[in-house]
């Protein structure tokens, strides 16, 4: 039989495919770069963008490979082409184009460029690169940069201008800055943190919680947003959630200093003095933090509120040495004599400012040299000025007006336009409020909620009964009121004004004609001191305005006959508070 062999069938040869497409061609001129083969590499970024022409990054790598080959021209010519056709948001194209100006010495071109990049690219990824060389274009251009907005630094140049402001005590600027830049960025938890605060600060309870609730369900472990509710929660008496939030935070031993500081101060407002004062002493070891007169008053307040007299006397000492200019330690130091006598007075307040009733004397004290400049720029005076605007008492309410007045801002003007608006507000605080606010200089029309409506009140005052007003009864005004700055607050100066409306209201349209202004000037000024209880003699008077007694006392006589001055003297002073 024939011997069959079987034989193996040698196996096909093996083909594989080369795909040619732009991965490919990538791949390669990385390849070709790393081994420094330029000329290639630009090949390869050539072909790769012919296969993906709408592909930006390949035609940006094809510039990159001609600025390595000093062909910088052509390098720009695809850059522009990139930005112009292909991808305008491509915002690094400029920075790229920069370079390649300034390797081929257009410095002018080249800070033109790297402006562009500076003022779109929103990430900033070549950023410290950029300005690195627009300090060597400066050097070289023997001039300085052109000032540039930063857009990658958008969300922090607003949010420090937005701390600035809360630090100014300019609460409402620094929320309108706040929910613009939470707006673009809703990640910013320090920014809606600042938000709660700036809302808190001016006596919006609800929206300050609202937005702290809202930092805590994106981060939940926020120290400043548990301590800001914590301080919410004590101030809405919600006891439960507080307690269980305070057991927390006594718990939390933070190692950032602006925590500790955060922790230490709202502990100390809720009064877990020990933990406080703990915690400030820590702060106290850092040798800056230690040249803080404000943080030496804090660990004074804790240690004399858990007993500690003779710690809380050695740190306002160094309160005192480190701010000696300030009211401040001097008056915190005579709380700490008489609580030495009397413990029970305690606890004292942690914010570094002196209590309401001292902050409006000193503002009294001071108004006739002009408010401190320390004062009208201490946050915290501002804010207790603008939460007792909102929640103090009828007498509280019309000393902050007046308070305002003399601080006279953009700020206190917003502050008290709103006040006007409020339908619950008593009409005669919210007519002061509208006299403060022509005294400080606000002429156009103003709009306010009274006599239970929106009402536009005008430059002039009016009333229902007098549909005209004659220059000259301005002139009268204006002239008590000229004579009595400076020695009458604005309550009274505000009363004489309405006094001489009604008066006016009263015998229109048999008004007198004016004739000796000074003698009607003289007789509203007196009969103002009469209705507040200040003492006022007619000499005096008449010395001041130039009239004589027997003229005054005969306008007092026909202001008093048609207003019944005397008759209300008793029921205006009891009713109003008129008296501080």
């Amino acid at each position: 039989m024939k011997e069959t062999k079987l034989m193996a069938k040698a196996p096909k040869p093996k083909v594989i495919s080369v795909r040619m497409d732009a991965a490919f061609f990538f791949e390669r001129a990385v390849q070709s770069m790393d081994r420094f083969h330029y000329d290639k590499a630009l090949k390869y970024f050539r072909r790769a963008a012919e296969y993906e022409p709408d592909n930006p990054v390949n035609h940006c790598n094809t510039a990159g490979i001609l600025s390595e080959l000093g062909n910088y021209e052509e390098s720009n010519r695809i850059l522009k082409q990139v930005l112009e056709e292909i991808d305008p948001e491509m915002t690094e194209c400029y920075f790229y184009m920069a370079n390649n100006y300034a390797n081929m010495e257009n410095f002018e071109s080249a800070e033109r460029e790297l402006i562009r990049y500076l003022e779109q690219d929103a990430e900033g990824h070549y950023l410290e690169e950029a300005e690195e060389m627009m300090e060597f274009l400066s050097t070289e251009m023997e001039r300085p940069a052109k000032q540039v907005t930063i857009k990658s630094r958008e969300g922090l140049n607003e949010h420090d201008k937005a701390r600035s402001l809360l630090e100014e005590g300019k609460f409402a600027e620094a929320v309108r800055v706040l929910e613009q830049l939470i707006s673009k960025h809703p990640e910013f938890m320090a920014a809606r943190n600042n938000l709660a605060l700036a809302y808190y600060y001016m006596g919006y309870f609800d929206k300050s919680t609202e937005t702290i609730h809202q930092v805590l369900e994106m981060e939940p472990g926020n120290l400043h947003a548990l301590c800001n509710m914590a301080i919410f929660y004590q101030n809405l008496e919600k006891h439960e959630p507080l307690q269980e939030l305070v057991e927390v935070l006594k718990k939390t031993y933070p190692f950032h200093q602006e925590h500790v500081f955060k922790l230490a101060t709202t502990m100390g407002i809720l009064g877990e003095h020990e933990t406080a004062y703990r915690h400030f002493r820590r702060l106290l070891k850092d040798s800056e933090a230690f040249a803080d007169p404000s943080l030496h008053h804090y660990t004074a307040v804790a240690a004399c509120n858990i007993g500690r007299f003779d710690d809380a006397a050695r740190h306002w000492m160094q309160t005192q040495k480190l701010d000696s200019g300030s009211e401040i330690p001097r008056f915190f130091m005579s709380q700490l004599n008489e609580i030495r006598k009397d413990p029970s007075k305690r606890p004292l307040n942690y914010h570094y400012h002196l209590p309401f009733e001292e902050q409006f004397q000193l503002l009294e004290k001071s108004s006739k040299d002009g408010i401190p400049d320390h004062m009208k720029r201490d946050p915290l005076v501002r804010s207790s000025f603008f939460w007792a605007l909102r929640h103090g008492d009828h007498e509280t309410k019309l000393q902050v007006i007046q308070a305002l007045g003399m601080l006279a801002d953009s700020e206190v003007k917003d502050a008290l336009r709103a006040f006007i608006l409020e339908p619950d507000e008593d009409e005669y605080l919210k007519k002061v409020a509208i006299f403060v606010l022509r005294t400080i200089g606000l002429k156009e029309p103003i709009h306010a909620h009274l006599e239970g409506k929106p009402t536009v009140v005008h430059a002039m005052t009016f009333s229902p009964n007098l549909p005209v007003w004659e220059e000259q009864w301005q002139s009268v005004m204006e002239l008590a009121l000229t004579k009595m700055d400076r020695r009458y607050d604005m309550v009274q100066q505000h009363d004489l004004q309405t006094l001489w409306v009604e008066y006016l209201s009263r015998v229109y349209p048999n008004a007198p004609k004016i004739v000796k202004m000074e003698g009607w000037a003289a007789a509203l000024e007196y009969l103002t001191a009469k209705m507040h209880r200040r003492t006022i003699s007619y000499h005096e008077v008449a010395s001041l305005y130039g009239a004589s007694i027997t003229t005054i006392s005969k306008y007092v006589k026909l202001i008093d006959e048609a207003c019944g001055i005397r008759e209300k003297m008793e029921a205006i002073f009891h009713k109003f508070n008129e008296k501080l």
